[in-house]
């Protein structure tokens, strides 16, 4: 019986590893997968071996080290002296698997990573980590193939996920009912993130760009998106003295409905942009992390439709720019300028050609299985 070992940790890898593993057991009907993951990772039948919810913290902390520590060395000492797998499969979340794989790679296990980390954005020295311990990387860029084997990295291409697994276009008029908006208006969508300290620095001046262009323009309405792992107490402080519509849980529907939206970056961005639908990217974080930011990126755009199409197809307004007056200018182009939004649009279409159409989870399970059969 052959074994896999899957490790995830935060929310995202844990749903793309669960597609992988979905398709594992049908190619590999008496396969054994264990993981640490969620409640996908679970649902496709993997056996836990610890839950991922303290994994995804974002910061840094002793706590959050600490923890990593421990569980590192749990899982490290149950793969090669018990589970003894023929494949581990690390999925994202970079800074815990890159440091497992280490110890992997002197046990002499095969590590594939699936959706590796993006070290064409920031800290490209770790590719050096990832041609030292990891025997292949399933890519999820098409222009990530290249690079890795630029350096002699064994590398599959296997499509990015979002292709086949983004639901199609809602119904306008369905959504508008289902949450009574008004159909004769525009709506703008904001997302201001899934983080605590995205919050702080960011739904205020979302919120105030918003009261702004509902003075300047009645014809435009505002919904905004919260979060699903946001508790309800630290969303709702930010919206006391305001009467805005929150959509929770409904992310894609909102996203393909709207005529505008105000995102934070993150993987929201293509989403958009598969939908079509023109967007703004306002980030601000804490001054000290953006300073390290700027130290270890490679490339000077953030948000993924750019750096897929390797030029500015949305604008991207950052730290100190994060203002009522620059968001506003910006969606009042999206909303008012015809032309502008007519060619806007056309370049979100090409950001989805450049991607390919496979199936990513069958294109990765395919290429584990083939090793596995080696």
């Amino acid at each position: 019986m052959k074994k896999v070992f899957i490790i995830t940790g935060e929310y995202s890898g844990d749903i793309h590893a669960s597609n992988v593993a979905k398709k594992l057991y049908e190619l590999n009907p008496d396969i054994e997968i264990e993981g640490i993951g969620g409640e996908n990772l679970k649902s496709a039948g993997v056996k836990l071996f610890s839950d991922q919810k303290k994994m995804g913290a974002v910061g840094i902390s002793f706590g959050i080290i600490f923890n990593h520590i421990i569980l590192g060395k749990k899982v490290v000492d149950y793969l090669t002296k018990e589970f003894k797998p023929d494949i581990v499969l690390l999925t994202d979340y970079g800074a815990f698997n890159l440091n497992v794989a280490k110890f992997l790679k002197k046990a002499g296990i095969k590590t594939f990573y699936y959706i590796p980390p993006q070290v064409w954005a920031s800290r490209k020295w770790r590719i050096k980590t990832i041609k030292k311990n990891i025997d292949e990387v399933l890519c999820i860029f098409p222009f990530e193939k290249e690079m890795y084997e630029s350096y002699g990295i064994k590398t599959h291409y296997c499509g990015h996920p979002l292709v086949s697994q983004l639901p199609p276009k809602t119904d306008r008029d369905a959504f508008f009912e289902k949450y009574n908006l008004d159909k004769n208006k525009k709506l703008v969508a904001v997302f201001p993130g899934s983080r605590k300290f995205e919050l702080k620095q960011l739904m205020n001046v979302f919120v105030k760009t918003a009261q702004n262009l509902e003075k300047l323009h009645p014809d435009i309405q505002f919904v905004i998106s919260h979060a699903p792992n946001l508790p309800d107490e630290v969303f709702d402080k930010y919206l006391r003295n305001t009467d805005y519509k929150v959509i929770k849980g409904d992310n894609h529907a909102l996203l393909s409905v709207s005529n505008a939206l105000i995102l934070a970056s993150g993987t929201v961005a293509l989403e958009a942009a598969m939908y079509n639908t023109p967007m703004i990217i306002a980030y601000r974080g804490p001054w000290l992390f953006y300073f390290i930011y700027l130290l270890v990126r490679c490339i000077k755009m953030v948000s993924l439709p750019n750096i897929i199409s390797g030029k500015i197809v949305v604008p991207e307004i950052i730290q100190k720019d994060v203002t009522v007056q620059n968001i506003t200018y910006e969606i009042e182009k999206i909303l008012y300028d015809n032309d502008y939004r007519i060619n806007y649009i056309n370049q979100l279409k090409q950001v989805s050609t450049l991607l390919s159409d496979k199936v990513s989870s069958t294109e990765a399970a395919l290429e584990i299985t083939k090793e596995l059969q080696n």
